[in-house]
């Protein structure tokens, strides 16, 4: 039998075809893939364009991780801050209680004591025999210099007859002296002695965003040292009154509030962003409420810092007026401990009078919730600052030269 061509090439295009239909197991050696391929283009078979392969997933990341960053940011800061954090403890002579016998009808005449046979063994009643040594609180601070200046809270130091001592991060104790004493906010510096001591870092209090990260560390409840707490900045510039026993009442301006816990013990210690950088120390909790606590910022006490290493002494910046805040400003006027402009004072020597309207203080608006007890702080003794104000139907520009508030 002959064959065309034609005939020919349809066979070998079915044998191709067919071979190619069976399979892999089964597919001629003397066939090439190529060869089918052109096959197929000269008859217009159209060739299967094969499907791109899926790309390959890309790695998952797991949904923990900015979990384990976040912590490993508190964790650092808290490595970062802790060599600088110290426990103070408070201790002075307190009296000695003992039960002591006791004659309730001592101060009777003797009939009426032989009238009910003189014996009145067996009555007792408190009674004082010496004193002794004990601690009676303790609160937190942190070092600032390596020649071991040590910042607290003035409440924590207050008692001029108790003596105080300060545990460092490393278990090692110090005496400590209090070398000063803020006479308008609840900051005070000790020092302790020795030399190298690793000093916090002070981050910027007046870049603070609500919402960001906040961790307390701190002698919580005068017993457990360096307890960690960590929340975020829940508010800023509040107004709070604060009281302790044997520290009374006093009114704290522009404070942060925040939700990490804070506890007594806590006071004084520092209040730290992500970075370990010291932003606010803390001060106050609110009572009756789960965690409100309330930290100064660390812009104010930098000038107290600098001011001791300066002058050895917390100088305050003083203007010399008395005034009721309003909504619109600063009001001079008399009050019951004397007239609205000291004497003698810088606000004197720059001509304020009775009654002006302070608006601004180096155009920073002044009223109830930004004081000027408080814009005052965030200058130093020596300063000029020029205040605006409304004077009748006048509006003055008075630039006044901060004084040195007198003891």
């Amino acid at each position: 039998m002959k064959f065309g061509k034609r005939e020919v090439l349809t066979l070998i295009v079915i044998a191709g075809i067919t071979g190619g239909a069976i399979g892999g197991a089964m597919a001629p050696s003397f066939v090439s893939a190529s060869f089918l391929d052109d096959i197929k283009t000269f008859f217009g078979i159209p060739t299967p364009v094969p499907e791109e392969p899926s790309p390959a997933p890309s790695p998952t990341v797991p949904l923990y991780k900015p979990v384990i960053d976040y912590e490993e940011a508190v964790v650092s800061a808290v490595e970062t801050a802790t060599p600088s954090v110290v426990s103070i403890v408070i201790s002075k002579d307190v009296p000695v209680i003992e039960r002591c016998p006791y004659d309730p009808f001592g101060d009777l005449p003797p009939e009426f004591r032989d009238f009910f046979g003189g014996g009145f063994e067996g009555f007792y009643a408190p009674c004082e025999r010496g004193t002794e040594r004990r601690e009676v609180g303790g609160g937190s601070g942190f070092i600032v210099s390596s020649d071991g200046l040590v910042v607290t809270n003035k409440h924590v130091v207050a008692d001029t007859s108790a003596d105080y001592t300060v545990f460092t991060s490393d278990g090692k104790k110090y005496d400590a002296e209090v070398i000063a004493r803020d006479p308008l906010q609840d900051l005070a510096v000790l020092r302790i002695p020795g030399a190298g001591f690793t000093s916090a870092k002070l981050g910027n209090s007046d870049s603070l965003k609500l919402g960001q990260t906040a961790i307390a560390i701190g002698n919580s409840l005068g017993e457990f040292k360096n307890t960690v707490s960590v929340g975020v900045i829940s508010g800023l510039a509040r107004n709070i009154t604060a009281s302790g026993e044997g520290f009374g009442t006093e009114l704290i301006q522009g404070v942060i509030q925040t939700d990490a816990a804070i506890n007594p013990g806590n006071s004084g210690g520092p209040l730290l962003n992500l970075k370990g950088e010291v932003i606010g120390i803390n001060v106050a909790t609110a009572s009756g409420a789960e965690n409100i606590g309330f930290a100064i910022p660390v812009n104010r006490a930098k000038r107290a810092i600098e001011s001791v290493k300066r002058t050895g002494t917390i100088e305050s910046p003083y203007l010399g007026i008395r005034y009721v805040m309003t909504e619109e400003g600063a009001r001079v006027g008399g009050t019951k401990e004397g007239p609205g402009v000291i004497p003698n004072s810088p606000a004197a020597a720059a001509g304020i009078r009775a009654d002006d309207l302070i608006e601004k203080m180096n155009g920073e608006q002044l009223n109830e919730e930004n004081p000027l007890g408080a814009v005052i702080q965030k200058y130093g003794v020596g300063d000029t600052v020029t205040l605006t104000v409304k004077r009748g139907e006048e509006t003055l520009a008075i630039p006044v030269t901060l004084g040195k508030r007198p003891e």
